[in-house]
């Protein structure tokens, strides 16, 4: 199968809504919750997905490699392109029958993430975007908004404790005295918010690669940013905050401590 970026991205919009379609077999119908060695939540859902992920791109890509939340890594280390997944974005959500989940389709190109897809079949949306190629929310074009201030903003964040475990407690509270409004529509769903022109900043104090991979192209081609609270743009740094691009030097003031409330 081709390579172009084109129609890998058509490739991953496909596998996305198919393992979305298996998620829905087992959504509100109290499936079983196990729990991992770092005590995050898992289902029969997650893994199902994520096989139906695995077999679909390796039968398409053989040479290329798979890193996902439940299976680790297959293939290659040093494959040119490696496929990363996260089969229920929002396994929380999920199990309590909350539709804010997501399946995530990250892939990096030489360890470069060029392309992302995030599919909410509770939701029936999906976004959609490839390096040089735009971004497109149900396959339209979308955009971030136009919003320049934080006074103005929709902040959206994954949680709204637990901050003081990462050194960020501080600059979480001086950005939540600062913004229009905040409101924990969290995981992926929060960054679709901000891709699709609906909030302005989505924040993070802990990523892992899986939760990020999808998300830098994304809001990139949205005319956006994702980044570390440094403002790195970088899926590797364990933390992450999707922004309009506008807001995010206000941001990273108040974050660094440089401007106060």
């Amino acid at each position: 199968m081709s390579t172009s970026l084109e129609q890998m991205l058509d490739f991953a919009r496909q596998i996305a809504y198919e393992a979305g379609q298996i998620t829905l077999q087992y959504f509100q119908r109290g499936v079983t919750v196990e729990r991992k060695v770092d005590e995050s939540p898992v289902t029969i859902a997650d893994r199902a997905a994520e096989r139906h992920l695995r077999a679909m791109i390796q039968a398409a890509y053989p040479d290329h490699a798979v890193l996902g939340e439940e299976d680790g890594l297959s293939g290659s280390e040093h494959a040119t392109y490696r496929w990363v997944l996260d089969p229920i974005d929002g396994t929380k959500s999920f199990v309590r029958g909350v539709p804010l989940y997501g399946v995530l389709i990250g892939l990096l190109r030489e360890g470069e993430p060029v392309l992302g897809v995030i599919h909410l079949p509770a939701l029936a949306e999906t976004v959609a975007a490839a390096q040089g190629l735009g971004c497109f929310w149900n396959n339209q074009p979308c955009r971030v908004s136009s919003i320049s201030t934080l006074r103005e903003s929709l902040v959206v964040g994954t949680t709204a404790h637990d901050y003081e475990r990462y050194a960020k407690e501080a600059a979480f509270q001086r950005i939540l005295a600062r913004a229009a409004l905040f409101r924990t529509w969290g995981d992926c769903y929060g960054y679709v918010l901000v891709a699709t022109g609906r909030a302005e900043v989505a924040l993070d104090p802990a990523m892992n690669v899986w939760d990020a991979a999808a998300l830098l192209p994304i809001l990139t081609e949205a005319g956006g940013t994702y980044t570390d609270w440094q403002g790195t743009p970088t899926i590797y740094n364990h933390e992450g905050i999707g922004s309009n691009k506008h807001v995010l030097p206000e941001l990273l003031a108040l974050i660094s401590g440089e401007e106060q409330v």
